[in-house]
């Protein structure tokens, strides 16, 4: 069994490949290479754009492959949606599309874009959008530089995270179309192969939990018995924490999974409760 996978290459390509690394596999990509190598003889890896990855994978391409909620439904692929990599606020934020304007436009609502120009890369979800406004517009494919178009029409539509580029650019946000986080999809073929769905499934099991780690962090200590009901009281954890008997008499071994910022606010609390050796280490995956 071969699961051939189709991974985001451009600006999401090193991301990309950093998770897939996290998630427990060895990927390496030569320079100018589109065919990464991976240390999993079951899988074999290919680079695409993001926004042709479920073009692919629907047309039996590729059998499963990672890209955007927006790019999904711009294609209007047939694909299995087998899990949505949910990101914390604090790895990364969801792409957004917005509709935008010059500052000195007087847009102010979507409504005032009926008969008008926008330019974007996506063009389905835009038509799609300004029908459910019921407005009339001229929708443009833009290959590019969306944000330098728009002097010459009316409005954009732009992929953005925090609207920075915009402002510097000296465009408004008017209204947001969509909030786009990653998917693992699947074609319907490979799915419904029962060797290839398992390949997947672990897949997106070991992606998930390396992203959950990246916000988490491991905290080992040593607690003596006189101070283990204070410390426990002090301690998150996602069921409860691990204690263990040490060697010496009325001492404890004390470990947990806690968020990291929980355990920078938490860690002089637990020593002045009486916790010693205390060790704070880093998760490649947590599996809940």
């Amino acid at each position: 069994m071969l699961l051939r996978l189709a991974l985001p290459s451009g600006s999401l390509q090193e991301s990309t490949l950093d998770l897939m690394r996290m998630a427990g596999f060895d990927v390496r990509i030569g320079s100018r290479s589109y065919y990464p190598s991976i240390d999993d003889p079951e899988i074999d890896v290919v680079l695409f754009r993001a926004q042709e990855v479920s073009r692919y994978v629907e047309a039996g391409v590729m059998d499963a492959g990672l890209t955007g909620i927006d790019w999904i439904l711009e294609n209007g692929s047939d694909v299995v949606e087998v899990t949505e990599l949910v990101y914390s606020k604090r790895t990364a934020r969801p792409a957004r599309w917005v509709l935008a304007v010059p500052d000195a436009s007087p847009v102010r609502n979507v409504a005032d874009l009926a008969g008008k120009v926008i330019a974007t890369e996506a063009v389905n979800l835009t038509r799609k959008f300004l029908a459910k406004h019921n407005v009339n517009a001229k929708v443009e494919f833009s290959w590019g530089a969306t944000e330098a178009k728009a002097g010459l029409v009316d409005a954009i539509v732009e992929l953005t995270e925090t609207g920075s580029s915009l402002k510097s650019n000296r465009l408004r946000i008017v209204d947001e179309i969509l909030a786009s986080t990653p998917r693992l999809i699947a074609n319907k073929l490979a799915w419904a192969d029962a060797a290839k769905r398992r390949k997947v499934e672990n897949l997106a099991l070991l992606l998930q939990s390396a992203i959950i780690a990246r916000t988490k962090v491991g905290l080992k200590m040593n607690v003596p018995e006189e101070s283990l009901d204070t410390v426990l009281k002090l301690l998150p954890a996602l069921h409860t924490p691990t204690v263990a008997p040490l060697s010496d008499k009325g001492w404890f071994a004390i470990e947990t999974v806690l968020d990291e910022p929980v355990a920078r606010e938490l860690i002089p609390d637990l020593k002045r409760a009486g916790a010693q050796g205390i060790i704070e280490y880093g998760l490649n995956k947590v599996i809940s």
